[in-house]
């Protein structure tokens, strides 16, 4: 497998030129799914902080670019729906997100917002000596009591003093708040109305209402993360221009 990929096949989610060269770089296994955008693509095409993919690897190299509290040094690294990605030298961060498109955006935030990262649990296990694995769905895993389901989402501090630290929690249930990350209703925040449980090997459909214009809207489990209880917890998470 080649460490490349024709333009024309990279997902619509990166939203690059399609004909200018004919490829670009592929992304590499990681916890993200096929959409992943890498670290490449988004420096050079993206933001335009690089000219091309030898600019990239010198600041990667040099240990400018940190995704989720961590240096990133592989040039091919994907990056995902609410990632944060810090770039300490030029005082810049940002929180990876999805517009109503399905397109990745990236939202300036402050230092002290990049501090901290919104991750889905999904699923948890139980490991030898009787603790709780909480599994993220962006690959990491915590150790946590039993209070956390599968489906909700935890705050977790990126610092490395005290990485991994929960911050908050919201849990998945109706009248919580949900941003919608994926289908015709991605980047919007609804809050949940019901959870309808379907039979099989089908996702469970969830109901929801967007506040913002009073309208009601379904989809399914795999598209909801949770971002809030009675109010989102940030005021935009989504991304509606």
């Amino acid at each position: 497998m080649g460490d490349h990929l024709k333009r024309l096949n990279a997902p619509d989610s990166w939203h690059i030129a399609k004909k200018t060269k004919k490829f670009i770089t592929k992304t590499a296994p990681g916890p993200h799914n096929a959409n992943a955008m890498p670290i490449t693509v988004w420096l050079r095409d993206q933001m335009g902080l690089a000219r091309n993919l030898k600019e990239v690897k010198q600041i990667l190299h040099q240990n400018d670019v940190i995704i989720n509290g961590k240096p990133c040094r592989d040039s091919r690294m994907g990056i995902g729906i609410f990632d944060i990605i810090a770039l300490p030298k030029i005082n810049k961060y940002y929180r990876i997100l999805r517009d109503k498109n399905g397109r990745h955006v990236s939202i300036p935030i402050d230092a002290e917002a990049a501090k901290t990262r919104l991750c889905k649990i999904k699923n948890k296990t139980t490991i030898p000596g009787g603790k709780v694995q909480l599994n993220l769905r962006y690959g990491a895993n915590i150790i946590a009591d039993n209070t956390y389901k599968s489906n909700d989402s935890v705050v977790i501090s990126l610092q490395p003093e005290d990485r991994f630290k929960i911050i908050d929690h919201f849990p998945f249930a109706v009248g919580n708040m949900a941003m919608v990350i994926g289908g015709k209703h991605s980047g919007k925040v609804a809050r949940i109305l019901d959870i309808v449980k379907v039979p099989g090997s089908v996702p469970n459909k969830i109901i929801l209402k967007d506040e913002s214009t009073d309208t009601m809207f379904d989809t399914i489990s795999p598209y909801i993360y949770m971002v809030g209880t009675k109010m989102p917890a940030i005021a935009k998470w989504g991304h509606e221009e």
